[in-house]
């Protein structure tokens, strides 16, 4: 079984990950889709007149701050109708894919977390009413049920928490909770850079291998922005038990056969 993340960021190409995805599910393949949706929610709540906020965490990590408001875009515009263009996109390859939030039969459980810790400006701030959350469960039978019946889920990164409501997760924590859940043999997680890069953004940097027990250390010296959280996602994932994951490029005609045939940074 193969987990994929394509990231929501601009410069992906979406059509060549469902394209990549169809050629494998029809040599056999079980593959999950997780998706993003961080620069078209970006684009639609600056045209909503409530423009994103985003946050660094006191251990250096970078999140949106979502509040109601922000959650409801978010939702809107991920779990709707990026995911729904994707099963489009899918079905007219031939493969039958199933759209689904975490939110759905409570497919990614976990504690929302009303209160963050932020930096600003180097002082510690507390952020209060924010609907994001943390991962703790994964309705791995619903999707093993899903997978055994012949179709492909494809995942938005909306949770619920334990209380019902709605929170936005991180999509490479996301792909790495379900990968475990499953049982993956491999991870691969799309962004608009060739894999972790020793000098961003020179892509002639790129780092080809990266052994599991030394991941943080790569992730402390090398990894800015958002790429911190893909190598965190990537530690979690291996640490449970999935056995290699790949950083790769998600602009590249075939990126994730490109990703199997030995591209990006190997994570094992």
């Amino acid at each position: 079984m193969i987990v994929v993340k394509a990231g929501g960021s601009k410069g992906l190409d979406m059509g060549a990950v469902c394209s990549d995805v169809a050629a494998l599910v029809q040599r056999g393949e079980r593959i999950i889709l997780t998706h993003g949706g961080s620069h078209d929610t970006n684009v639609i709540s600056e045209q909503l007149g409530h423009p994103p906020q985003f946050v660094t965490s006191v251990s250096g990590h970078v999140s949106r701050y979502t509040d109601r408001e922000t959650l409801e875009i978010f939702v809107m515009v991920t779990g709707g109708r990026i995911n729904k263009l994707l099963v489009e996109q899918l079905q007219q390859l031939g493969v039958n894919a199933v759209g689904l939030t975490g939110a759905d039969g409570r497919l990614l459980e976990g504690k929302r977390k009303d209160t963050l810790r932020v930096m600003d400006n180097g002082k510690r701030k507390i952020l209060r009413g924010d609907f994001s959350g943390v991962i703790e469960r994964v309705n791995a039978p619903l999707l093993q049920g899903l997978l055994d019946d012949g179709y492909t889920p494809v995942i938005a990164p909306v949770a619920i928490s334990y209380e019902g409501e709605m929170v936005n997760v991180d999509g490479d924590r996301v792909a790495a909770a379900i990968a475990a859940a499953l049982g993956a043999e491999t991870l691969i997680i799309l962004s608009n850079v060739p894999g972790l890069l020793r000098a961003y953004p020179d892509e002639s940097t790129l780092i080809r291998r990266i052994p599991a027990a030394e991941a943080d250390r790569y992730m402390d010296q090398f990894a800015d922005g958002r790429m911190k959280k893909k190598i965190l996602g990537a530690v979690e994932a291996l640490r449970d038990g999935v056995g290699q994951v790949i950083l790769a490029d998600g602009r590249i005609e075939h990126p994730l056969q490109t990703a199997l045939g030995g591209a990006g940074t190997l994570i094992k």
